[in-house]
């Protein structure tokens, strides 16, 4: 295990967090607060599957397990060069499967542009915004993908008593998974998904639209995350969304 997990880990048994300090514009940053609610919703919910969308090299799943997550996690990645740091990230985790796949609103092949930074990599266009707040998102490459829809695959997954959260991390695809998981969406009890309040993708729906959608599927927002900041100027450009249906 990592030993800077094992430390946090240590101190969160005496009730104690660390605090990053960044000298330069003496900033305390208090990381693991949006994680710590949503543990607490977790818990409330009875979440023990997690279907991790979009999950890069791991650092999703490690966060939960970090935070005393024990349930089992299934995680999608299809871009090849993360998803050996993902498979191994999961390798002595009887309870985390990996699934090489992505997940759209049809069974298909696909184009993945691979940004510089891997996790910022999409199958849509990367807008110039982005760009600017994050030079080093910008594309690099490509490679041919297979994508299928959630409700292809779900009931390999999915027990009928499971209490099942759809994180989904996709760049601006979400719609697209979401359309193909229309008969999947009723037995999922939490959401987690980016929101942006600004086009950093081609096509990419916004925060408000995006909440509505949801809205009429049945979730309630309940907490957000911030996720991606022009570090230029201080803007806030993405949020991640906890959503849950409240009658769960």
């Amino acid at each position: 295990m990592n030993w800077r997990i094992a430390v946090k880990q240590l101190l969160r048994r005496v009730g104690l967090e660390v605090l990053r300090f960044d000298p330069k514009n003496v900033i305390l940053e208090y990381d693991d607060l949006p994680i710590a609610g949503r543990m607490k919703l977790f818990r409330h919910y009875g979440i023990n599957l997690v279907l991790d969308v979009g999950a890069n090299i791991g650092q999703y799943g490690r966060d939960l397990r970090c935070n005393g997550y024990a349930g089992r996690i299934v995680s999608f990645e299809p871009l090849t060069s993360a998803l050996a740091r993902l498979q191994a990230a999961a390798q002595n985790d009887p309870h985390w499967q990996v699934v090489p796949l992505a997940l759209g609103d049809q069974n298909t092949r696909a184009k993945l542009n691979i940004a510089g930074n891997s996790e910022s990599s999409s199958l849509l266009e990367m807008l110039p915004r982005h760009r600017e707040a994050a030079p080093d998102s910008r594309y690099i490459g490509a490679e041919e993908i297979t994508v299928r829809t959630l409700d292809s695959v779900f009931n390999e997954y999915h027990q009928a008593d499971d209490r099942t959260y759809l994180k989904i991390d996709a760049q601006g695809y979400e719609p697209k998974i979401l359309a193909g998981a229309r008969e999947s969406l009723p037995n999922i009890v939490g959401l987690q998904m980016e929101l942006s309040f600004v086009p950093l993708y081609r096509d990419q729906m916004l925060f408000l639209e995006m909440v509505h959608l949801l809205q009429q599927s049945g979730f309630r927002l309940m907490s957000l995350e911030p996720v991606f900041r022009d570090e230029k100027t201080g803007e806030l450009l993405q949020v991640d969304g906890i959503f849950f249906r409240e009658a769960s």
